[in-house]
C-alpha cells in the first residue's frame, strides 16, 4: 500500500464524529436519495462537490465533476427509467456513507458493459460509498460496485 493511500485512510479512521455533523450527513444523504428517487439531477447535483468523482468500481469507469455525474445520471436513469432503489443497510459516519440496496427496474438502453437490453426487468445488488467532504458539508462523489443475479 502506498504511504499516502495509508496516510489518508488513517486520517479517515481517526475522524472523530459530531452529533451535528452526523445529522447534516444524514440530511444531505436523504436530499440525496429523495432527489434520485425523482430523477431530479439538479437535486442532486445539489449534493455534490463541483469537483466530484462517480466511479462504477466494476467496471473502472469514473465520471468527474458535476458535468460528469450529471453524464453518469443520464445515462443511469436511460437505461433503467423505472430504477428504484430498496434500501437494505446503511452506515452513516464523519467519513460519509456506505450503503446497500437492491435495485430493480426495466433495462431499456445500454449501460456500461452490461448485455444488451431487451426491456427485461433486472435486479441487482448494488453497494455505494459517498464520501464525505467536512469543509465543504458535501459529497465528492460515489463508489459503486454493482452485483447482477
Amino acid at each position: 500500500m502506498q504511504s499516502n493511500v495509508r496516510s489518508e485512510v488513517v486520517k479517515l479512521i481517526r475522524r472523530r464524529a459530531d452529533p451535528e455533523e452526523y445529522r447534516a450527513i444524514r440530511k444531505l444523504w436523504i436530499a440525496h436519495s429523495a432527489a434520485e428517487d425523482a430523477h431530479d439531477i439538479p437535486g442532486l447535483m445539489a449534493t455534490l462537490t463541483e469537483d466530484c468523482v462517480y466511479t462504477v468500481v466494476n467496471s473502472g469507469v469514473s465520471w468527474h465533476g458535476k458535468a460528469g455525474a450529471t453524464q453518469f445520471y443520464q445515462q443511469l436513469l436511460g437505461a433503467f427509467p423505472d430504477i428504484h432503489f430498496d434500501l437494505q443497510s446503511i452506515v452513516i459516519g464523519p467519513q460519509g456513507v456506505f450503503e446497500e440496496a437492491l435495485v430493480t427496474g426495466t433495462y431499456q438502453t445500454q449501460w456500461l458493459d452490461m448485455p444488451s437490453p431487451h426491456g427485461q426487468r433486472v435486479e441487482f445488488a448494488v453497494t455505494i460509498l459517498f464520501p464525505w467532504d467536512p469543509k465543504q458539508k458535501l459529497f465528492t462523489g460515489e463508489r459503486v460496485y454493482f452485483f447482477m443475479k
